[in-house]
């Protein structure tokens, strides 16, 4: 391409997708299903490469949680979507009312592509994040422009090159580029947006969209909190708690953020934690499963978080069971073990920012509504985790509280289920994806109505010029 610009080259992709799309709106189900295929073999075909790429990328990342997480993870949202694209392609019926219903008026939805999709991509999981949406957009019968996170170079790289060998670029196209090419991407007129990534650049995401009035799917993160209920079992939880920190090493929009214990289960929960992450990690520093975090920017800022907790004489619990040393690690790993903020202030940073690492914040509560009250005083999280047995306290924390998602007696785990809908509320996210959801997400409701061959309208006299008879048919129609 001759052009000079970001906008101007991603212009001539965007509207060479639209032309494609133009020439050939009808979508059928065996194409949606190709497409969803052609996906399935690209990860299947190269999950080796792709995982190493992104240990690549993190310095050290675990290849297992990769091969669970970016491959597996996206080949369950493309096979529940290819499993279920001809009955959700179906029109659905809709009730008409009396007497119209009886004269053969029908009414019914039809879900159409929107078009052209765009994709803009995070991080953290730079395999499953810009792959796994796919199964909704191609089910919904669009076509898409994914741009790549350039935190990512070596996976993103791989990605595009896949990309370009499995697709026509009329049908998807991988973007790689930094932050000009991401703020020219945003700008585009596609026909739906979604985002998956920080807050703040959501903000700026949803500006750009305005512009072209383009609808927004913002997947965003925030501080999911943990609730550990009175009486629920500490050890259990614990387990479950450092599993899910494991995840990436925190690096998870849906990663545990802070826990809420009762006041007496503290240091049981305290040291239940420290012997789950001991048991997962014996040894870190070389440890293969132990992932780094992404960068060095990242690990300063992570760093930053723990000087400001000492600076202000906050506890820290460092779980490091063979006492190793981190101070100088091989070149471009940046691990930092399991560490612990006892009952820290507010106006710590840990408390004031998502974490997004191997940080975790441990807070105290004399009665479940001290965390109830705490959560809603502030950003609507993108998921809650509750550890309780007792339906009166589950009841009351999900009744009163207001989350994205939530997973009971375990962290993260509702995201695994493709049939519920995953997506953000207030500073966490707006709509949807995965399952049904994601395919409505990505369609148009394009609403059918067909009129019966008698016109009621005309029968009853309800058109110009209006007299005494449509008053007294509006009398009898509009009343208590």
């Amino acid at each position: 391409m001759n052009c000079s610009t970001p906008l101007e080259q991603l212009t001539v992709l965007l509207d060479r997708q639209r032309r494609a799309f133009e020439r050939d709106p009808v979508v059928s189900a065996e194409t949606r299903i190709d497409r969803i295929d052609r996906v399935i073999s690209l990860l299947v075909d190269n999950q080796g490469a792709l995982c190493e790429a992104t240990s690549a990328d993190f310095g050290h990342r675990s290849l297992h949680q990769a091969r669970m997480a970016d491959i597996f993870g996206s080949l369950t949202s493309l096979r529940y979507a290819k499993k279920n694209v001809r009955r959700w392609m179906k029109p659905e019926k809709r009730k008409v009312d009396p007497p119209l219903n009886i004269l053969g008026a029908k009414a019914e939805i039809r879900y159409q592509p929107k078009g052209v999709v765009g994709a803009i991509a995070t991080w953290n999981f730079p395999v499953w994040v810009p792959l796994s949406p796919l199964g909704g957009i191609f089910a919904a019968g669009n076509r898409c422009m994914v741009k790549l996170s350039e935190f990512t170079p070596h996976t993103s790289a791989l990605l595009q090159q896949l990309i370009a060998h499995y697709f026509d670029p009329e049908e998807l196209v991988a973007v790689t580029g930094e932050q000009e090419v991401g703020a020219a991407f945003a700008a585009l007129p596609f026909d739906h947006i979604l985002f998956t990534g920080a807050t703040s650049v959501g903000k700026h995401i949803l500006h750009a969209a305005a512009d072209n009035l383009v609808p927004v799917t913002l997947e965003l993160g925030g501080k999911s909190p943990v609730v550990v209920g009175r009486n629920a079992d500490l050890k259990k939880a614990a387990k479950a708690i450092a599993i899910g920190k494991a995840l990436n090493m925190g690096q998870v929009c849906l990663s545990p953020d802070y826990i809420f214990v009762h006041h007496l289960g503290m240091n049981e929960l305290i040291a239940e934690i420290e012997r789950a992450f001991a048991e997962l990690f014996p040894t870190i520093r070389d440890n293969p499963d132990y992932t780094a975090v992404i960068n060095a920017r990242h690990h300063a800022r992570l760093q930053s978080y723990l000087d400001d907790a000492r600076e202000q004489e906050g506890e820290i619990r460092v779980i490091n069971p063979a006492q190793e040393s981190f101070a100088m690690q091989k070149e471009g790993v940046h691990k930092i073990p399991p560490t612990l903020i006892i009952e820290p202030k507010e106006s710590m940073k840990v408390m004031q920012e998502e974490i997004f690492g191997p940080l975790l914040p441990m807070k105290s509560y004399q009665h479940i509504d001290d965390a109830i009250d705490y959560i809603n005083a502030h950003p609507r999280p993108l998921a809650l985790y509750l550890f309780s047995d007792d339906e009166r306290e589950k009841e009351r924390v999900l009744s009163r509280t207001i989350s994205g998602g939530v997973t009971v007696n375990d962290v993260i785990q509702h995201i695994s289920c493709e049939d519920l809908p995953f997506g953000g509320t207030g500073a966490s996210g707006m709509g949807n994806y995965h399952g049904i959801e994601g395919f409505r997400t990505f369609s148009h409701a394009r609403s059918v109505y067909t009129q019966s061959r008698i016109n009621m309208m005309q029968l009853m006299g309800m058109k110009p010029p209006y007299g005494d008879k449509v008053s007294k048919i509006l009398d009898s129609m509009i009343k208590k």
